[in-house]
This record gives C-alpha cells, sequence and structure tokens, in this order.
C-alpha cells in the first residue's frame, strides 16, 4: 500500500474515494446479481435446446431403423443461411438466434421413403437447435467472463479500496488531532512563559 500523506488535503481526497466507493458498490452488486441470474437462466435454456436436439437425432435414427431404409437425409438438406442479432444485458451484447435458411434438394416425392418428408422437418429442427446450442455456448461465455470481472470489481471495493480509505481516515485524523493537542499545549506552554515574564517584569 502506498505512504499517505497526512495533510486535510489528503484527508478530503480520501473522504471523496470513499463516498465514490460507497456510490459505485451498490451498482456493481446490482449488476453481478443480474448477470448471475442471465448465467442461470441461459445454462437452463442451453441444457433443454441440447436436450431437445438429441431427442431429434434419435427420432429421425427410429425411423430409419424402422423402415430399413438407406437415405441420407444430410444430402437432401443444407443450411443456406444464419441470422443473428444483438441483446444488451447488464452492459454486455451478447448474440441472439434470429432464424435460419435452408436448402432442400429435390427428390423424387414416389421413390423416395415416406418418413422422408417428416425426416427433413426433424433434421431442420436438430440443425436449428444445434445452431441455437452454439449461441447459447457463446452467450454463456461472454456472461460468465463479464460475471467474473464483475465480481472482481466488487470484491476489489468491498475488501481493499473501502477498507483501505477508512483506515486511511482514521489515521489522518488521529495525527491531525495529536497535531491540534500539541499545538494546543505548545500555545498554553508559551502563553504561561509570556504570563511569568510580564510578572517578573512587573513584579
Amino acid at each position: 500500500m502506498a505512504k499517505i500523506r497526512l495533510t486535510k488535503s489528503e484527508l478530503k481526497k480520501q473522504r471523496e474515494a470513499l463516498k465514490m466507493y460507497g456510490r459505485y458498490l451498490p451498482t456493481l452488486q446490482l449488476k453481478k446479481q443480474q448477470l448471475q441470474m442471465e448465467v442461470n437462466r441461459v445454462q437452463n435454456v442451453l441444457e433443454k435446446e441440447k436436450e431437445e436436439a438429441e431427442r431429434n437425432i434419435q427420432k429421425i435414427f427410429e425411423w430409419v431403423d424402422v423402415f430399413g431404409e438407406d437415405v441420407m437425409i444430410t444430402d437432401i438438406i443444407r443450411i443456406k443461411n444464419i441470422r443473428t442479432g444483438e441483446e444488451n444485458i447488464s452492459g454486455i451484447d451478447i448474440p441472439v438466434f434470429t432464424e435460419m435458411e435452408f436448402d432442400i434438394a429435390k427428390y423424387d416425392l414416389i421413390l423416395t421413403p415416406l418418413w422422408v418428408d417428416a425426416g427433413i422437418e426433424a433434421a431442420k429442427e436438430t440443425m436449428t437447435r444445434d445452431v441455437k446450442v452454439q449461441i447459447h455456448e457463446k452467450q454463456l461465455e461472454l456472461l460468465r467472463q463479464e460475471l467474473r470481472t464483475t465480481t472482481q470489481r466488487v470484491n476489489l471495493f468491498e475488501k481493499v479500496k473501502i477498507p483501505e480509505a477508512r483506515r486511511n481516515i482514521k489515521k489522518i485524523n488521529i495525527f491531525l488531532g495529536d497535531l491540534q493537542t500539541a499545538e494546543v499545549v505548545t500555545g498554553k506552554i508559551a502563553k504561561e512563559k509570556i504570563q511569568k515574564k510580564e510578572d517578573l517584569v512587573s513584579a
């Protein structure tokens, strides 16, 4: 810790710093709370998206197993475009899913198994959920990073800056108080000496 000057100007500086920390700390604490809630929310959404994506994949495999027909859905459907936007959460911009576009290859409606139409829809949903999972994972990464930074700032204010400013104020107050007392005592002694001299002269 840097050595502080035991002066009135330093006392004023430390009081202003303490006031500033006290003003910013509640805002940081609120931001930390909001970020934690958002991390929990995104984590829950991410887990549900993963579960749904897994269920859709199982559904496609079940159809393939039941009908025993070798049709590659991935040869028929491909992702054409992924659109995303941005949302501001507690001062941080995170990506959000908007929509997806697909290219569907032409296929023979007579020769292709009946389940392929439903399989294409399931594949669309699975691909969409996979992209949503990736976006939610990115959201989680950004939110956790911001939460760590905010938590560090809260801890810095709570455990370092505020206690340090209070100690400095107390230290300067004690020093200035002792200095004032010493000045009063010195003044009294000087006054007594002057009085004694005056008494001797008048005698």
